[in-house]
């Protein structure tokens, strides 16, 4: 299992810890939930500001990083965030990582064709939608490349179920009758269970079900071998484009 060991200039909290490529992956996950809102995906929304390439205004060392992913900026746009050391550690592990991942394929397609791919071999929008064409039954994909980088892209359309997001995760429930409905999870309270599926929004009362819950697996398929080197990077490249922007 490979091993990551960050440790620069004077710091000492991660130097303590060695990350797994397992640690680093739940340090992507945490940066997405936490910190690609305002920084992006890239982590250079903000200006002057590049996380992935260590271009920092406030921290010399990884454990400075780590303390301000915890304690915020005071006086700021920069919240917060109740992680421990840990969590926080594995953020810059990730941060850290990024470079290592110029050998994947993303970067090298053609937009064009990968829109076309998206919208007819690959089947996309039988879940997906885009500035409201699709189906809505997976993520709206609008603002994708905002949020997710290009390698974390590819190996979601290589192994669907390596890495789910939280809201992204399918719901299930199970009648009565034994009816199973599974969709993505739009709300809940106390009485009821709102899911959108291939029918579109459905309302049901917990007193009428037998089960519910969130399933484990991703319902979308892999596109490991069912794609070309080619036309998965033309596909990842398109994903990317997609910043909530008109794209051509």
């Amino acid at each position: 299992m490979k091993v990551w060991t960050f440790a620069l200039s004077a710091g000492v909290l991660l130097a303590q810890h060695s990350f797994t490529r397992a640690d680093i992956e739940d340090g992507s996950r945490l940066y997405s939930n936490t910190c690609a809102a305002c920084h992006g995906a890239n982590g250079d929304r903000v200006s002057g500001v590049d996380l992935m390439h260590g271009r920092f205004r406030r921290a010399a060392t990884d454990d400075g990083v780590a303390a301000i992913i915890q304690k915020g900026i005071p006086g700021t746009a920069m919240p917060p965030h109740a992680l421990t050391d840990f969590q926080a550690g594995s953020i810059v592990a990730y941060l850290r990582s990024v470079a290592a991942e110029a050998g994947s394929v993303s970067g090298t397609g053609d937009v064009a064709r990968g829109k076309a791919i998206f919208e007819g071999k690959g089947a996309c929008q039988t879940c997906h939608s885009v500035r409201n064409s699709g189906s809505l039954v997976g993520p709206d994909l609008t603002d994708i490349g905002a949020i997710r980088r290009a390698p974390q892209l590819e190996r979601s359309l290589l192994d669907p179920d390596g890495e789910i997001l939280a809201q992204n995760r399918t719901y299930r429930v199970v009648t009565r009758e034994g009816t199973v409905i599974t969709g993505r999870l739009l709300n809940h309270d106390v009485f009821t269970i709102q899911l959108m599926d291939a029918q579109g929004p459905r309302s049901f009362q917990k007193a009428n079900l037998k089960e519910s819950g969130f399933v484990e697996k991703s319902p979308m398929p892999s596109y490991q071998g069912k794609l070309s080197a080619q036309e998965l990077a033309d596909l990842v490249s398109y994903l990317v484009s997609l910043k909530g922007i008109q794209t051509q």
